[in-house]
This record gives structure tokens, C-alpha cells and sequence, in this order.
């Protein structure tokens, strides 16, 4: 039986933490709600308890994960903390930036995916940073889905995919941002981003001076050593076939309208509306500035949905990657499995 606590993400049951962060010392699982996405937790410290969450996920055993904590102090006790780090934490901490440092003796090499760096966050939400407390220990959480499916920016999500398989779930409502973080190496000669999300490279620009952007934060495969969850293997997938489809906005969304009329049962993603496409069949995920954070809520959101309808080919818009664009780019290339037309 899968417990699920259900709190007030503004005023979190003390007593619903206190259940749920006695499992993780004990070295169960639970799913709890940041602002990014659910994710799915164990003790960082504990590297039979982090097993279990590559086990519950189908996840590679080569596939780093992110240590949450919930005092920036914290990171000098799993990590070698660096005057950059410093000065970012100062800035984004609480909130969706993860760095990536040496990691300490400390961490076991099941939370690092057997490197000798730790990525490590702050998370920007009430509950996350309760829990972690409560427990007392770092808590190593990926995304609370199955490996390869679309992120869960809702408990619901996270119910359809682990229901009876983990300890405990608590239900904290919708993720406000519904993207996953940006990950920074700080190992790197010059700082480099190997995963998009919501700080954005000219963020970390405008705090350390220069930021480099790894080729795999574009969406490109990287078949080497991962430093970052989300770097190596098909991610945010859903069921059905994807084809993104990137270049002029106009075009792009006159090739969809083509090939939707042209398909029985197409599910279409698009950012900009497309008169004359049937509801039944589309769905507007919002605008494509890069401070929508509706937008990135939304797409995860739409992924499942099609899964839920059953679609068997689902024909999405391609945005400009810049600043967000970058990050939904990520994921949107990620998911199509690089089934990519240029129009």
C-alpha cells in the first residue's frame, strides 16, 4: 500500500511531514511535491535506499541524480564548495538552480551515478523544504515518473505511475513551475550549463560573468558520462509517436495544419492556435515568451493528456530556442525521441 498524504502546500501538515520524513530515514520512497516537478526521494545518504529508486523508476544505474537540501550550509557537508558556488546559491537558492560540484566522501556513488561529483539543489517550495528538515538527511530525488515518460507536475501523475510500487506520496498540488531545473556544472573550466530549465544562461551570466552551454542542453543525445540527469537517454516521452516540427513560426504552423488533416487520429501541441483544427484533437499550451511559466506547466500536462486519449502520432510546434525556449526545446526534442523536421 502506497501512502498519500495530502497537505496545504502554503501550511504543510507537521504531522503528515513527520510520517512521511520517519519513511525516508528509514530508507523508503517517497514522492513529494517542489516547484519544479514531483520528485521521487531517498535518503542521499544511503546508498541501499537510493537503489530502490532506480528500481522503482527503471532508471539507468549510470543516471546521476539531483540531492536536495533545505539549508544552503548543507552543501558543505556533501560537497567542495566553491566561491561561484557561494555567490549563486546567494542568488537562486531556494529555487530551480541545481550545481554540480566535487562531491565529498560522504555521498555514496549509487546518489552520483559512480562520479565524483554531487548535483545539488535548494528547492523553492514549502513542503520539499519540510520534509527534507523533518528527515534531517539530503534527500536524492529524480522526477517521480517512469523512466523515459513525461515529468509529473501533479500528484495524479505521480499516483498513475507509482501506486502501490513506492511508500508514501504527498499530494501538495500542482507544480508552480512544471520544468525541471537547470543543472550547472561548476566542475567545468568555464561554468557550463548541461541542462536548461528556469534560470536561464543570461541568469547565471549576469551573477558569474561567463557561462558555457553543453551541446546536450539543445537536446542532443550525449553517450558519455552524464554529469546531469536528462543528458543521455529519451526523456518526457509519451506513448504515442512524436515529430517536432522547428523553423519560421508561419510555416511550421502551416505544415501542421496539413499534416493534421492529413492523419485520423494526430495529436497536435502547439504554442500558437491554429484556426480550424478541432479542440478534440489539439491542445494550446500557451504562448512563447520566456516568462510564461504557464507554458512550462502545460507541457508535461499535454503530454499525458495524449497519452490519456490515446493518440497514436502527436505533431508538435517547435519554438526559437532562447532564454526558456532553450529549455522547452530541450524537452520537446527529448520527448520526440530527435524526430525533428526542419520546415
Amino acid at each position: 500500500m502506497t501512502l498519500i498524504l495530502k497537505v496545504d502546500s502554503s501550511n504543510p501538515d507537521k504531522g503528515a511531514i513527520a510520517k512521511a520524513a520517519q519513511i525516508i530515514r528509514s530508507g523508503g520512497l517517497v514522492a513529494f511535491p517542489t516547484e519544479t516537478v514531483y520528485g521521487l526521494g531517498a535518503n542521499a545518504l544511503d546508498g541501499a535506499a537510493v537503489k530502490k529508486i532506480y528500481e522503482a523508476k527503471g532508471r539507468p544505474s549510470d543516471n546521476p541524480m539531483i540531492v536536495h537540501i533545505a539549508d544552503k550550509k548543507a552543501l558543505a557537508q556533501i560537497a567542495e564548495v566553491t566561491p561561484s558556488a557561494e555567490k549563486l546559491a546567494g542568488v537562486f537558492w531556494p529555487g530551480p538552480l541545481t550545481i554540480v560540484l566535487k562531491k565529498k566522501k560522504i555521498v555514496p556513488k549509487e546518489t552520483t551515478g559512480g562520479l565524483d561529483t554531487v548535483a545539488v539543489r535548494m528547492p523553492d517550495h514549502l513542503v520539499a523544504l519540510a520534509l527534507i528538515s523533518e528527515a534531517d538527511v539530503p534527500i536524492a530525488a529524480p522526477s517521480a515518473n517512469l523512466s523515459g515518460k513525461p515529468s509529473p507536475t501533479k500528484a495524479a501523475h505521480v499516483i498513475e505511475d507509482f501506486n502501490g510500487k513506492i511508500d508514501c506520496i504527498i499530494d501538495g498540488g500542482s507544480s508552480r513551475i512544471g520544468l525541471e531545473s537547470t543543472v550547472l556544472d561548476l566542475t567545468s573550466e568555464i561554468p557550463t550549463i548541461l541542462r536548461p530549465g528556469f534560470i536561464t544562461p543570461e541568469d547565471v551570466r549576469d551573477v558569474l560573468g561567463s557561462v558555457a552551454i553543453h551541446p546536450g542542453a539543445t537536446g542532443k543525445v550525449d553517450e558519455g558520462n552524464a554529469k546531469s540527469p536528462g543528458m543521455k537517454y529519451r526523456h518526457y516521452a509519451p506513448k504515442a509517436k512524436m515529430i517536432l516540427f522547428e523553423g519560421e513560426k508561419e510555416k511550421v504552423l502551416a505544415r501542421i495544419a496539413k499534416e493534421a488533416k492529413a492523419q485520423k487520429s494526430a495529436g497536435v501541441l502547439l504554442f500558437d492556435d491554429i484556426p480550424g483544427i478541432s479542440k478534440k484533437i489539439k491542445i494550446l499550451v500557451g504562448g512563447n515568451t520566456s516568462n510564461n511559466i504557464e507554458t512550462q506547466c502545460r507541457i508535461y500536462d499535454a503530454l499525458r493528456e495524449f497519452d490519456t486519449r490515446g493518440v497514436d502520432l502527436i505533431l508538435a510546434q517547435g519554438i526559437a530556442p532562447e532564454g526558456f525556449g532553450l529549455a522547452i526545446m530541450n524537452r520537446l526534442r527529448r520527448a520526440a525521441g530527435y524526430s525533428i523536421v526542419n520546415v
